[in-house]
């Protein structure tokens, strides 16, 4: 089933470079993507999505595409086209990262380590975390720190890694302690983001941004939470993020209903109408095969966590997929980005996508994405 759907995805993938041209794709409105000149947090995702269908066919044609894209992201990065969030690892781990890892071009090495240091200088020294959105005296977002921004400390993390630079890690580290601390809760559900005062640094409370409520569970959110702190223990090696990790796990997969995908907030009121986010378990289902790997075989978790895995993959692919329509330009159906802005709500998400051929591609050929080497 997995080949089966990795061959339907890679199609369609390649569809979509005569569709797409030099555009990217961002979320999807009537069953189109919208298209944008990279300027979107997004856009990492799509040149992601190339570099994997390369490194999983030698298709000369992925090759190429995933090529110009990263062309695109140098250009981003010399206008300083909307940089001024802390997505930058989403944008150019999945770019130029990847091309370093798969290429090992030099270009791509040095655009990456650009990009490392526009994440630093979101470092507020005051509050001790990375500034979510905006400059720092945004006086919506100047004191915000977010949960998405654990996906983007690898980027943080492997820079260390080819530099020696210890302040890179120094900061990781830190952003990581002050998620377990102020972003996630006692039950081991999350907040999507923490606001501090950015005169004193003082932590003022969680909130959300696109959840249900302040105190709900956002459940992208708490998907970014389980992959992001394991990658970070995979860097580190310290268990206290492999066991936030587990219990943030745990949580998510608690919550689930029969079909093995989550509604997209735990907190929400459940009908009929309520909207999926199939995204977000696609996040975990990538998140629990790296968890997986670094799990004691004797861990009375393990048979658990690789059996729910399996059902929600089993199920993404065969309820949320587009397997049986051949001219979709997305993947994965039933994602969801804003439900309370009404942006999105039921498409397919360029992330969504993304995330579900890097776990087809690890569960059948072990090619493991770009958040690490």
């Amino acid at each position: 089933m997995w080949k089966q759907a990795i061959e339907d995805a890679m199609i369609k993938v390649k569809n979509n470079v005569e569709r797409f041209g030099d555009r990217f794709p961002h979320v999807s409105v009537n069953g189109n993507y919208e298209l944008n000149n990279n300027e979107d947090w997004t856009n990492g995702f799509w040149s992601g999505m190339l570099w994997l269908c390369y490194q999983y066919s030698g298709d000369e044609a992925y090759r190429e595409a995933a090529r110009l894209t990263v062309q695109s992201f140098k250009r981003r990065m010399e206008q300083h086209i909307v940089l001024d969030h802390h997505d930058i690892g989403f944008l150019y781990s999945l770019s130029s990262k990847a091309q370093w890892i798969v290429e090992r071009d030099e270009e791509a090495r040095q655009l990456t380590l650009q990009a490392a240091d526009v994440l630093m200088r979101r470092w507020r020294e005051k509050g001790q975390y990375i500034q979510a959105w905006g400059l720092p005296d945004d006086p919506q977002h100047g004191g915000r720190m977010i949960i998405d921004c654990l996906l983007n400390l690898p980027l943080l993390f492997w820079a260390y890694e080819q530099t020696g630079d210890d302040r890179y890690r120094q900061i990781a580290v830190r952003q990581a302690d002050q998620s377990r601390r102020y972003l996630v809760r006692g039950d081991d559900s999350s907040y999507h983001t923490f606001v501090f005062n950015t005169e004193t640094g003082e932590p003022l409370g969680g909130a959300t941004y696109q959840g249900y409520t302040n105190g709900s569970t956002w459940a992208r959110g708490q998907a970014w939470g389980v992959y992001g702190f394991t990658l970070a223990y995979r860097y580190t090696g310290d268990k206290l993020y492999l066991d936030t990790a587990k219990r943030m796990a745990a949580y998510f997969l608690e919550q689930l209903p029969e079909d093995h995908v989550a509604y997209w907030d735990f907190s929400a009121p459940i009908d009929t109408a309520t909207y999926r986010d199939s995204s977000a378990s696609t996040i975990v289902v990538a998140g629990l095969i790296e968890l997986l790997e670094h799990m004691d075989v004797e861990d009375p978790q393990l048979a658990w966590f690789e059996e729910k895995m399996k059902l929600s993959m089993t199920s993404l692919v065969q309820n949320y997929s587009t397997m049986d329509e051949p001219e979709a330009e997305g993947l994965l159906k039933h994602g969801s980005y804003y439900v309370r802005g009404n942006l999105a709500p039921d498409d397919f998400m360029i992330w969504g996508d993304y995330y579900y051929l890097e776990a087809l591609m690890r569960m059948d050929k072990g090619i493991k994405g770009y958040w690490y080497e």
